[in-house]
């Protein structure tokens, strides 16, 4: 995807801040890539001209964060104007792989970082990278890092082994739920390290061990994206991020060493658990039916015209899904999930 304007929407928010009211996620860099990438180029800029009310100007730093001092400010979001300056001058340095090389088995642990929204975030941009390397989309990048590391968050530790079943779908069926949903994910989150079976449900990924780690993480996307479609109706726009953010992860793992990938498959997974273990309902509801006639452009039409930004990328992932499933199922649950997110 080498059209100029997704450089032109980048330039238009590399000003502004990850975040608004201190915890709300800028989907605008996430949501355009998607946009541009389905054929609605001609949309962003007016996409954006309505998003404008919900950006920020970007934070200014505190103190220059060090390349041997960088543990300390980890996560903590009053430093976000010093990880921005920072990975601004290391991308300004190296090429941007170096960069990514060396900090994504840092940042992984806290995969959890902004509700998944910094992964999700930089997996946009190695996507749009892997198309061309551009200067805004370095830059994007750069930003994405730099969230992720400004809410680092890390899960309650996993345990170890091979999940009894390899089915991602029977795995995600039997990830147990916390007790308290009335509050935040953060708040969610933080049961995690005292909920029963939460370590052999998020510790052993499932799939056959021997098989390829691209196939078997999109296997993990697939499951959550059809999983979707009967229990997204309790909280769509956190349960999206179940598949989006193990989608993130997947589109990353071609810029990426080939000896990160496994510990990628293994965060990736125990974010998709700890989403569904946060929002996910007791019960499902019947599986959507399909809508006759309702194809791949419908659906992307629908979720552009719609203007969601939490649609626009669930949908974005389902076409993966879809890519790889092939038939109806996959659509009709991106079609119902437009309707659970927008109400």
């Amino acid at each position: 995807m080498t059209t100029p304007i997704l450089d032109e929407a980048y330039d238009r928010l590399r000003h502004t801040g990850p975040e608004r009211f201190g915890w709300l996620s800028n989907h605008a860099p996430m949501a355009v890539e998607c946009l541009i990438r389905h054929g609605h180029g001609d949309d962003v800029h007016r996409w954006l001209d309505g998003y404008a009310d919900r950006l920020e100007e970007r934070p200014r730093g505190i103190d220059p964060i060090t390349a041997d001092e960088w543990r300390d400010p980890l996560g903590d979001p009053v430093r976000t104007g010093d990880w921005l300056d920072h990975f601004e001058r290391e991308l300004a340095g190296e090429p941007w792989r170096d960069v990514l090389a060396r900090w994504w088995p840092r940042l992984l642990p806290g995969i959890a970082a902004g509700a998944t929204h910094g992964v999700i975030r930089v997996g946009h941009a190695v996507r749009a990278l892997l198309d061309a390397e551009t200067a805004p989309r370095v830059t994007e990048l750069g930003h994405g890092l730099a969230y992720w590391a400004a809410r680092w968050q890390p899960l309650a530790a996993p345990g170890a082994g091979r999940y009894p079943s390899t089915d991602p779908r029977s795995a995600l069926d039997a990830v147990p739920r916390v007790p308290d949903q009335r509050h935040g994910i953060r708040a969610r989150l933080a049961q995690l390290a005292d909920l029963p079976g939460w370590p052999a449900a998020a510790g052993a990924v499932p799939g056959d061990p021997a098989g390829p780690v691209p196939e078997r993480l999109a296997a993990v996307v697939d499951a959550a994206v059809v999983r979707f479609g009967g229990h997204g109706y309790a909280e769509p726009v956190m349960l999206v991020h179940a598949a989006t953010a193990p989608n993130a992860v997947l589109r990353t793992l071609p810029a990426l060493p080939a000896a990160l990938w496994a510990p990628s498959l293994a965060a990736a997974w125990a974010a998709t658990a700890a989403v569904t273990a946060a929002y996910a309902p007791a019960d499902a509801r019947p599986a959507p039916v399909p809508r006759a006639g309702t194809g791949v452009h419908d659906l992307v039409d629908r979720a552009a015209a719609g203007g969601d930004p939490h649609a626009i990328k669930f949908v974005d992932t389902a076409i993966d899904t879809h890519g790889r499933s092939g038939g109806t199922a996959v659509l009709a649950v991106a079609d119902r999930a437009i309707d659970d997110i927008t109400g």
